[in-house]
């Protein structure tokens, strides 16, 4: 009986072990890939800086030319007397950066991934996925795109961040990651007209080509979410539209 007794207590203890050596469960834990403001804000100020002191630069070479396009603000600017000029010049710069880095970081793209969902931000605009809704997030130049399971891009946005920690973050958690789309195939070029789109369609890509062209990216955005609404799914290489529709 003792001897019973002794070997469910060991198969206990053995078990009890096991499990506290098991890994723990990784389902509220998010993987979030942003790139750092700091790093993007110290950029542009130090551009910034350097853009301010080739200004002073080139001013004094435009000067000593005989004829120079903006040779008179050029005078100008180079009467001022030194080191204000280039201390004011690189100061003006940095300052200058120092918006422009503030711009970059609110337009950047930020992803949390975690096993319950994902969330992609952009320009303090959050969209939210499901795993069911995402069946591979991949890379397409330098967008992220996430397909949902019949082929439809749920989402498409352009991104800066390191791609191996992107791909880290979707695989870490469970999600499919491919480094290219697998429907990139089926794309045809989009020209006014197009047989094969559904109604409406077309008038939307003529609307769309319209906002790239004058670098309305927030009406290009709200035009792609109502042709993925019409079942249209479009991308972009240079100034032309590519489009196809999900089987």
């Amino acid at each position: 009986m003792s001897t019973d007794t002794d070997t469910h207590t060991e198969t206990d203890a053995e078990s009890n072990m096991a499990q506290r050596q098991q890994p723990k469960t990784t389902d509220d834990h998010t993987s979030t890939v942003a790139e750092p403001a700091w790093a993007t804000v110290l950029f542009c100020v130090a551009c910034g800086a350097a853009g301010g002191w080739l200004t002073t630069a080139l001013a004094d070479w435009f000067t000593t030319l005989r004829w120079a396009p903006l040779k008179g603000p050029a005078e100008l600017l180079n009467s001022i007397p030194e080191p204000g000029l280039t201390l004011g010049a690189i100061t003006g710069g940095a300052l200058l950066g120092v918006l422009v880095g503030f711009i970059a970081v609110h337009e950047s793209l930020t992803v949390h991934v975690s096993r319950s969902r994902v969330t992609i931000t952009v320009r303090d605009t959050s969209e939210e996925f499901t795993p069911d809704q995402i069946e591979v997030a991949l890379r397409d130049g330098k967008q992220l795109v996430l397909l949902s399971p019949n082929g439809l891009e749920i989402a498409r946005e352009d991104s800066g961040l390191p791609w191996h920690r992107v791909a880290e973050a979707f695989t870490e958690h469970g999600y499919t990651w491919s480094d290219e789309d697998p429907y990139g195939d089926n794309f045809r070029r989009w020209v006014p007209g197009t047989p094969g789109l559904p109604e409406g369609a077309d008038a939307l890509l003529i609307a769309r080509a319209a906002a790239r062209k004058n670098d309305d990216s927030t009406d290009a955005r709200e035009l792609r979410r109502d042709l993925i609404r019409l079942g249209v799914v479009v991308r972009d290489e240079g100034k032309r539209q590519y489009w196809r529709i999900p089987n």
